[in-house]
């Protein structure tokens, strides 16, 4: 009976294993961006932070002027 014990504990890690494997291969998604990909969402973002960025400043400027 002492094989049961260390199957036992032997199976929760491989279940384990095989459950995260499942995820990374399941339902179809897709995380590999090519350089250029995530270059172009960069200067995407880069630009809207410099444009939120002016719009503080106006605001700001305004609130400071009342």
């Amino acid at each position: 009976m002492e094989w049961l014990q260390y199957l036992l504990l032997l199976v929760c890690p491989l279940m384990m294993i095989f459950m995260m494997k499942g995820h990374s291969h399941g339902g179809g998604h897709k995380h590999h961006n090519s350089s250029k990909e995530l270059d172009s969402k960069i200067s995407v973002l880069e630009n809207e932070n410099k444009r939120l960025q002016k719009e503080i400043n106006t605001l700001s400027s305004m609130i400071k002027k009342n």
